[in-house]
């Protein structure tokens, strides 16, 4: 198998690109740094596309490996022949490669080994080869107490064994049924229970295996494994079974043709239909577990990129009930400047002393925005919010963010490392603070699939969860940027090149010897050889250095171009310092292509060079819409068919979006109503953290369920 040609084939890409990429990645470049800085030799190929090139590529590989494993078994076994060769050769797939070695593969003790013990393997030819001689008659030459076989019947049966294992063994057999079964085999479900459920839709349901989409076999098999559903496949059987009669009974009439027929219905329903139908489900789950990995990165990232809400003085507000509200005011730094807490909800109801607590921690830290976590309690924790600000005059504004992972944060090493003084619902008041002021840096902490931005992570396969996860925060970090002189280990982990013992000796360097100077300066860290530095070194900010550069996403292997660029148009460091505009002025009309030739760069590495200088120290969330504060709450019951509304997009589905209208419980916008044209995913349309402009179509305030539709422009 041509690989490179496959990868290029599959991502809709040139050759040359796949060639690049794969030589960079067999090199030890991670995928942000291939991104990122080796634009010209990938020919633009973006993170996601060479993450999805980085995953294949080690498929195919591993596929390539299992071929060879194979033919290695079959030489042993003195199997090997040229036609298996040439079979194994053609094999895209692993169960087509299973399929080849099926037949060789040595098997526990079956009913057609037994039958072959006791000699029946002639038997079984003289059926197959559907000989003219009575059946019976021939049956009888096998009968022998010595051997087992009592009589003609068992005789005949042991021969039949043996041919439905040949059958069911023959990997053209089973792909002609693979295919067809994928193209037409039905998942069929049915309720084993009368009581209402989530899964009700699927009480008396059935779909095509192969087109069902990712959270409906994921649905299914949780309602499945609950005990709630029963699952089955309804497989083309007679059109299966017609075909299999065509092609071992053929030709005249033969006294072995009813005993054929028999055979081949008792391989079919006992040895293949379980196996083919165990894999149609197990390739449906595997492709609705890649399409739910794939959303809750989608959502990860949509979260991560935030724009973070900065220098302000943040209240984070951990609702609860029983145990009281935890309070934490964090300054504009995210340094904890005092705690408390406050019983406003039930069954306490102290809102009087809630309130003067809260208002003297607003007046003594000047805060300006009151973070309030959307766990238990939160709607009433909002309400008394709003009501506070309103009666007391405050001029503080809120905003109801995700706690999600936020107790597990908090229960966490590092959570108890970060603050050893706190108990554990401080600390995930700290968190939700935080969250509000840089939420890549606090969320980066928690294990992604704790953030809660994805449907049934819960039955994922935890090791490509967790991979492809990790992939996306590391993604998020690096398009970013950290200052090395403020991050925390946590957050530096996830920058391209650098692990976790590394992000720690980075800040007790720091620790050790005060604030990085340079970016130079980095390869004084245990474990930052020059290898690591190519790699992490243009994701690290290091505002303190008296080199513009240091603070910028230009890579140290051109800052002699960049240098050359601004002596080209008659610039200096310090004038874009005070000023960055200059640089349009100087560039005038002048072409970047011609301007790249004359430095002997990429054109794509200059134009990324005149980016970063536009805006040296530049962070690209600020870019994106900021969160919506609030003063005022609302109830579901407020509202009303037609209102119009601006709400925060919390999770994407492909069915549709949650979008947060500030009534505690998110509204559905339906993928039909999230675009004016046609979308397959949601995530076409819309990501997380994206603020909209929704009307409601319909509430129902007993069930808690809002129907909402996307407001476009005109």
């Amino acid at each position: 198998m041509d690989i490179l040609s496959v990868l290029a084939s599959e991502l809709g890409i040139k050759a040359s690109q796949v060639s690049s990429a794969v030589e960079l990645l067999d090199a030890g470049n991670t995928v942000p740094f291939i991104s990122r800085y080796r634009k010209e030799a990938t020919g633009h190929l973006s993170d996601e596309v060479l993450r999805k090139l980085e995953e294949r590529l080690n498929a195919l590989r591993a596929l390539e490996a299992r071929k060879e494993d194979v033919k290695r078994l079959l030489a042993e076994q003195g199997n090997l022949n040229p036609e298996l060769e040439a079979a194994l050769a053609k094999a895209q797939t692993l169960a087509e490669i299973e399929d080849i070695y099926r037949p060789y593969r040595p098997k526990r003790r079956t009913r057609a080994s037994m039958a072959k013990e006791k000699g029946l393997q002639p038997l079984a030819e003289f059926l197959l080869a559907r000989g003219k001689a009575q059946v019976e008659a021939e049956a009888q030459k096998y009968v022998s107490e010595e051997k087992g076989v009592a009589d003609v019947q068992a005789a005949l049966q042991g021969a039949m064994d043996i041919l439905a294992e040949q059958v069911s063994d023959d990997a053209d057999v089973r792909r002609w049924i693979r295919d067809v079964s994928e193209r037409k085999a039905m998942i069929v479900t049915k309720a084993k229970t009368e009581e209402d459920s989530v899964y009700r839709l699927y009480y008396d349901y059935s779909e095509p295996v192969g087109k069902i989409p990712s959270h409906r076999i994921l649905a299914i098999n949780r309602g499945e494994s609950e005990g709630i559903l029963s699952v089955r496949l309804a497989m083309e059987e007679e059109e299966i079974l017609t075909w299999l009669h065509n092609r071992y009974i053929k030709g005249a009439a033969s006294p072995c043709d009813a005993y054929l027929t028999e055979m081949l219905a008792d391989s079919y329903s006992r040895l293949i239909a379980p196996s083919i139908a165990t894999e149609l489900r197990n390739a449906a789950t595997e492709r609705g577990e890649e399409r739910a990995i794939e959303v809750f990165g989608q959502n990860l990232k949509g979260l991560l990129m935030t724009p973070p809400v900065k220098g302000k003085i943040v209240m984070g507000f951990d609702p609860a009930y029983r145990t009281g509200c935890k309070i934490a005011v964090v300054d504009s730094k995210g340094d904890v400047l005092d705690t408390a807490v406050v019983y406003p909800t039930v069954p306490h109801n102290k809102t009087i002393e809630a309130r003067r607590v809260l208002s003297g921690l607003i007046k003594k830290h000047g805060v300006e925005v009151i973070s309030i976590g959307n766990g238990t309690a939160s709607k009433e924790s909002e309400i008394f919010v709003a009501d506070m600000i309103r009666d007391l005059g405050l001029k503080v504004s809120y905003i109801v963010v995700s706690e999600a992972g936020a107790s597990v944060y908090s229960a966490s090493e590092l959570g108890t490392k970060e603050f050893p003084q706190f108990d554990v619902s401080l600390r995930s008041a700290v968190s939700i603070a935080r969250r509000l002021q840089d939420p890549m840096a606090e969320l980066v902490k928690i294990e992604p699939k704790a953030i809660g931005v994805g449907q049934y992570q819960h039955d994922l396969n935890p090791k490509h969860l967790d991979a492809a996860l990790g992939g996306v925060v590391e993604s998020c970090v690096s398009s970013v940027g950290v200052d090395i002189n403020t991050a925390s280990p946590a957050l530096l982990s996830h920058i391209a090149g650098i692990n976790s013992k590394t992000a720690q000796n980075i800040c007790d360097y720091r620790s050790e010897n005060g604030l990085f100077r340079s970016r130079k300066e980095i390869k004084k860290v245990k474990g930052i050889g020059e290898k690591a530095f190519v790699q992490c070194s243009g994701f690290l900010r290091v505002p303190e250095s008296a080199e513009l550069l240091d603070n910028t996403a230009v890579h140290p292997e051109s800052y002699a171009a960049a240098k050359a660029l601004l002596k080209e148009l008659g610039l200096t460091e310090k004038q874009i310092l005070k000023d960055a505009s200059c640089l349009n002025d100087a560039l005038g009309n002048r072409k970047p292509g011609e301007l790249a030739e004359k430095l002997e760069i990429g054109k794509a590495t200059l134009l990324d060079i005149l980016s970063e200088l536009q805006k040296p120290g530049r962070d690209i969330r600020d870019e994106l819409p900021q969160p919506i504060l609030k003063s005022e709450v609302m109830d579901i019951s407020q509202l009303k068919a037609g209102m119009e509304l601006v709400g925060t997009v919390r999770n994407v589905a492909d069915f549709g979006a949650f979008v947060d209208i500030g009534v505690h419980q998110d509204g559905l916008v339906h993928i039909s109503k999230l675009s004016r044209k046609f979308i397959k995913k949601a995530s076409d349309a819309v990501s997380v953290g994206e603020i909209l402009t929704v009307r409601v179509i319909d509430v129902d305030v007993q069930k808690k369920r809002i129907s909402l539709e996307r407001v476009f422009d005109k």
